[in-house]
């Protein structure tokens, strides 16, 4: 076996809390950005790219957060080029034990004429703001957006201003992924060869996935002479989503014969922090999805099956257990116990307290009572529900009970706690969801707008969870909520109500000065 610790290092630079959050409808409340930025840092990513720290009170506040907390990583932030935004983003990163400042520019065609720059003023800004930048810290990362269409006479010129600068990263961005393997490889390779300096910095890609080519383009990247990919967990971001970090890490590991290259990532983790991300992202993973997907080490057809009881290799090219899977789905029932269902966790990556555990242990009777079988997916769904407590919320549901079937209208009968003061109504909706849902209304007036209504289930049969999420807006503020139950208008009902309370909480803070644009909240219960 190739021995990676004497290979050329591939530095993964994570951006899931800036450009992944980007995505509309999955930015993080304060607390869940943390969470996911101490599993990125326990995971071993090298820089994580924490928010944008001038975007509001809110992302400065995590960005300050999460730099004072990692223990390892490189705490990174954006900023424009100006000095106001560079001067914020260094008050954020700066308690970091590894501060980065990120400054870019959009420097193609298209982009040079937002801000109505001539070249040589754009010249003389990239100049003056990465020297600035580079005064304040001695890690400064500068991009220059849409370089991939950027004229590539220009393109050298402003990088070669950059490094001389201070930059200690370029990063060439595929901003609107336009780019195709072959170019990413071949941009990479002249920036090396005709930019002086540029064997003395570090070049970075960072491609997104409009045309589905990101994890090639970023590998080709790499094979030129990049070293570092920015990424995402599950590819979260903005339209068709970024390079997905657990592809090109994998990748790597796969394919190390002919992509000699190492990472610092404990690959046993992505399928945990997979699930997490998806969780308070409100963005389910398709089961089709490379590495993580539900359907990744899923086999139906007959040849396939025979093949893998007589050698799992015919048909898997890695092993579920390299990605944090147990390998096996073995399910639990009403008999089991708590050493079961700890031993079951812990095979699924989840280590728990002893009060996780003996919260989680009465909610997994529940469901066994209502459930013939529960399997790992099940208790994952528990797992996400079981996170936080949900006593503090302003809304509560406290009972539903609705009529359906081939004529209607349909009724839902809704009993709500508003602040620990139940309120019963009853309602008629064109389905049972719609009844449930217009019940709420009635119960608690809001102006907000129903953007995303989705339903998928945890496991196969009809005694199944459902897994919704749900996201609305209201005032351009948008909240997402998510439950799972094995009563699906339960579920729905549940996702809609805690995607209420998180824009009651953003409402709050809003009045002592906190003010997110943006949060959620997934069910806990």
């Amino acid at each position: 076996m190739t021995d990676q610790t004497t290979q050329p290092r591939v530095l993964i630079f994570d951006t899931t809390l800036r450009d992944g959050e980007q995505s509309p409808g999955a930015t993080m409340t304060h607390e869940e950005k943390l969470e996911i930025a101490d599993l990125l840092d326990e995971m071993g990513v090298d820089i994580i790219e924490a928010g944008f720290p001038i975007a509001s009170e809110g992302d400065f506040a995590a960005v300050s957060e999460i730099s004072r907390r990692a223990k390892q990583a490189t705490i990174c932030g954006l900023s424009r080029a100006n000095y106001k935004d560079i001067d914020r983003c260094w008050e954020a990163v700066r308690h970091a034990k590894s501060p980065r400042i990120h400054t870019f520019i959009g420097t193609s065609p298209l982009h040079r004429a937002i801000p109505n720059l001539t070249m040589d003023e754009m010249a003389e800004r990239i100049h003056d703001t990465v020297t600035h930048a580079r005064n304040l810290c001695d890690n400064v990362q500068w991009s220059p957006m849409d370089a991939t269409r950027t004229e590539h006479d220009y393109l050298c010129r402003v990088v070669e201003i950059a490094i001389k600068a201070g930059a200690t990263t370029i990063n060439i961005p595929d901003t609107v992924g336009y780019t195709a393997p072959r170019e990413s490889a071949d941009l990479i390779r002249m920036l090396l060869e005709r930019v002086p300096g540029a064997e003395t910095i570090t070049f970075a890609t960072h491609c997104h996935n409009d045309l589905g080519m990101a994890t090639a383009n970023s590998l080709a990247a790499v094979e030129a002479g990049a070293r570092q990919i920015e990424c995402t967990i599950n590819g979260l971001g903005e339209r068709a989503g970024n390079t997905a970090l657990e592809e090109v890490v994998m990748a790597l590991k796969v394919r190390n014969d002919i992509m000699p290259y190492s990472t610092r990532i404990d690959t046993r983790r992505l399928m945990h922090i997979s699930r997490r991300v998806s969780t308070v992202s409100g963005f389910a993973v398709q089961f089709n999805k490379a590495i993580v997907g539900k359907n990744a080490f899923a086999h139906e057809s007959g040849i396939h099956q025979d093949g893998m009881l007589k050698n799992a290799e015919t048909f898997e090219i890695m092993r579920p257990e390299d990605i944090g899977l147990s390998g096996t789905s073995l399910p639990l029932g009403k008999h089991s116990g708590r050493a079961a269902l700890r031993a079951k966790m812990k095979d699924l990556g989840v280590d728990l307290a002893d009060n996780q555990l003996n919260d989680l242990f009465v909610r997994f009777k529940a469901l066994a009572d209502r459930k013939k079988e529960v399997f790992d997916d099940d208790l994952l769904a528990l797992v996400q529900d079981a996170d936080t407590s949900e006593a503090h919320d302003t809304l509560q549901v406290k009972r539903l009970r609705v009529v359906c079937g081939t004529e209607g209208p349909q009724e839902a009968e809704l009993t709500l706690s508003i602040d620990g003061e139940d309120h019963s109504i009853d309602a008629t909706g064109d389905g049972p969801v719609d009844a449930a849902f217009n019940a709420v209304k009635m119960i608690f007036p809001h102006g907000a707008r129903l953007q995303l209504y989705q339903v998928h289930a945890v496991t196969e049969g009809t005694d199944a969870q459902a897994t919704v999420s749900v996201r609305i807006e209201e005032e351009g503020r948008i909240a997402t909520g998510q439950s799972a139950d094995t009563d699906t208008v339960v579920a729905s009902v549940k996702a809609y109500v805690n995607a209420l309370n998180r824009l009651i909480e953003r409402r709050k803070k809003a009045e002592v000065g906190y003010d997110v644009k943006t949060v959620s909240y997934k069910d806990r219960g």
